[in-house]
């Protein structure tokens, strides 16, 4: 199961309020579910009035997560369920890059980011100069970038990939050198799983031509400010306290915690792990509220919490603004349509392999 559980659309503020209580007592003040339980029953009341469909990305705030999201997941997910849809709006509560596929994928319809910025420390690590500079230094040699970037940035590239599909997009391309944009620690444990060699060249520490580049990837030192925050000790410690738990970590983290852990996968390949296995505790090292939105899901399992940080531009997506934006029809997203056409190619590369 790609998603975790959220409410059907059309339950009353009152029987929406039951609802969460039942999921977030231990995650959430009553007080607050109930003032979210109202905003949110109107926001899937003028959803329906508005022939709307709202994309719920897995580190969104449980009461929100939980309440108003018709389809919830990781990027993959996402972006499947914003290629075909037939909704005339997509709100996409997430980040901008996020609402950017979603509209490169489904050009003909609306889309709103209900916050007018949303930004991300992987997509601000790199430019679309960044990736031509690139293939200027190493001619011939495909590009695989992250889906956590922005649309300038997959129009300059080949194939887009997620945390879940990486390896497999970097094995399709059946090339020697690949260069891998823009996440350092996930380019590493894609070396790693493939067996290849990594070299990081980057605008102040620019590599030295080398013409043997077999079996080689060719990386960027962009980090998610989130996952970059966990450690080695963070997995020793843990385990010092409570030995019988299963550690599970996004490959966004550092190798070494990588190699520390006992599963690492996107996130929807961790909610996966959790609901098909049976272990004395779990804990994740990713994003909190998607920590609190997988303990809100399985009830029956018992999650540790060790939330080093709560990304601040998923943050930003509260429930007022997203109400706002579909009042309003507010922050539409648009992508040029050269743009779109170029980076939309590189998108369904990777779906039709996906």
């Amino acid at each position: 199961m790609n998603a975790l559980l959220t409410a059907p659309a059309s339950l009353s503020a009152n029987d929406l309020y039951h609802y969460l209580r039942e999921r977030l007592r231990d995650v959430v003040p009553d007080v607050e579910l109930r003032y979210k339980a109202e905003i949110a029953a109107q926001i899937n009341a003028l959803k329906r009035e508005r022939n709307a469909i709202i994309l719920g990305h897995n580190y969104m705030e449980p009461a929100l997560f939980h309440s108003i999201a018709d389809v919830g997941g990781d990027s993959l997910e996402l972006s499947r369920q914003a290629a075909k849809t037939d909704k005339d709006i997509i709100v996409f509560c997430g980040v901008r890059f996020m609402a950017e596929t979603a509209k490169i994928l489904n050009p003909s319809r609306t889309v709103l980011l209900p916050t007018a910025h949303g930004g991300c420390s992987l997509a601000d690590g790199i430019t679309a100069a960044d990736v031509r500079a690139l293939r200027a230094q190493f001619p011939g040699v495909p590009v695989v970038t992250y889906i956590n970037t922005s649309a300038e940035v997959k129009a300059e590239s080949d194939i887009i990939c997620t945390s879940g599909n990486a390896a497999k997009v970097v094995e399709s391309l059946k090339s020697d050198a690949v260069i891998f944009l823009p996440d350092e620690y996930l380019a590493g444990n894609v070396a790693k799983a493939t067996g290849r060699h990594i070299i990081f060249p980057t605008r102040t520490r620019p590599a030295v031509h080398t013409p043997n580049l077999t079996h080689t990837l060719i990386g960027w030192t962009a980090r998610c400010e989130v996952h970059e925050k966990f450690t080695v000790q963070d997995v020793q410690d843990v385990r010092r306290q409570f030995p019988d738990t299963v550690i599970l970590a996004h490959p966004e983290c550092r190798p070494d915690v990588v190699d520390a852990v006992d599963f690492t996968g996107s996130t929807a390949a961790m909610i996966k792990y959790v609901e098909e296995t049976r272990a004395p505790r779990y804990l994740l090292l990713t994003e909190c509220s998607m920590g609190d939105n997988v303990a809100a899901s399985n009830p029956d399992k018992e999650m540790l919490r060790m939330c080093s940080v709560r990304c601040p531009h998923m943050n930003e997506i509260t429930l007022d603004d997203t109400l706002e934006a579909l009042q309003k029809t507010q922050y539409v997203i648009e992508v040029p349509e050269a743009i779109q056409a170029r980076a939309r190619l590189a998108l369904e590369r990777m779906l039709a392999i996906s």
